[in-house]
């Protein structure tokens, strides 16, 4: 298509959705303006009404945005990141104080989303007759490391977890939350490292899973996956997260063809319209 096709697609876009992108705007006003994302009455509020307005079906494509809105919704991303990283160490570390934390995590509000993302992926994994692996990476597993748990509990019982996060106060929270079970502690592992500062070890893992917060600017995840496609293994599988539509708002926004052009194969693309926010990529290193 040509530029003047694209600029009327634009504004084709931009007529239907301007309501939309209007009271995203205004939502993303109120939440710079907080002294705090952590979690109260105000901040649970706004999000709960953002997950809203973004979740159902829409022909938005933020890719057409203008300058001024992309620039609101990459900040309004970095704020939805932390906003979600101080909610997961929040009940991460409630969780922590009870014997046994893994008889209680159903408390944190979204975890059912979490078992439903989970099965998602294993079921797109086992759909391309992907064995369960012996070891996986999953980059970017922060304080509250569900998506790991469930898998490792539900879905792959004899598999190896790497859960790789920069904080390591966030380990130090995830960690307790498997203290008390000997099988899953003896099964997953923590490291507060830089992924990009992963090389050799990346080869020997079947899979890696790759948070959708990991690289929230474009150039950021289109460099980690040149990494990823530089050191994991031949044959090996990548599971990224990412978003459609109106949800672009929430999470960064991977295509195809970024992936593609560093050496992966795209095998299947899920978008989920319930309650799981997150796209899914499935891919196979060349």
């Amino acid at each position: 298509m040509g530029k003047g096709g694209d600029n009327s697609r634009a504004e084709a876009v931009s007529a239907d959705n301007q309501a939309l992108v209007s009271e995203i705007q205004e939502i993303y006003e109120r939440l710079r303006k907080l002294e705090s994302l952590r979690p109260s009455a105000v901040v649970n509020s706004l999000f709960t009404r953002l997950v809203r307005l973004c979740t159902p079906p829409s022909s938005v494509n933020v890719g057409f945005l203008s300058e001024e809105q992309q620039v609101m919704r990459s900040n309004l991303i970095v704020l939805c990141g932390e906003a979600e990283g101080l909610l997961e160490s929040h009940y991460a570390e409630l969780l922590g104080r009870f014997t046994d934390p893994m008889c209680h995590v159903a408390l944190f509000p979204y975890y059912h989303n979490y078992e439903k993302l989970a099965l998602l992926e294993f079921s797109m994994l086992t759909s391309h007759a992907v064995p369960p692996p012996r070891r996986l990476a999953f980059v970017g597993s922060g304080p509250l490391p569900l998506s790991s748990l469930v898998l490792a509990t539900h879905h792959m019982p004899a598999t190896c977890f790497d859960n790789y996060d920069m904080d390591p106060l966030a380990n130090d929270l995830a960690r307790r939350l498997v203290v008390d079970r000997a099988d899953l502690a003896r099964r997953m592992a923590f490291h507060s490292c830089n992924i990009m500062h992963v090389t050799g070890r990346l080869a020997e893992y079947e899979v890696v899973f790759l948070a959708a917060l990991v690289g929230m600017e474009k150039r950021d995840k289109v460099a980690v996956l040149q990494h990823l496609g530089k050191y994991m293994t031949p044959g090996g599988f990548l599971l990224l997260r990412s978003a459609h539509g109106a949800r672009g708002f929430l999470y960064p926004v991977v295509e195809e063809e970024e992936v593609e052009v560093e050496g992966f194969e795209v095998l299947s693309v899920v978008h989920p319209t319930d309650e799981v926010i997150n796209s899914v990529v499935l891919a196979r290193k060349r």
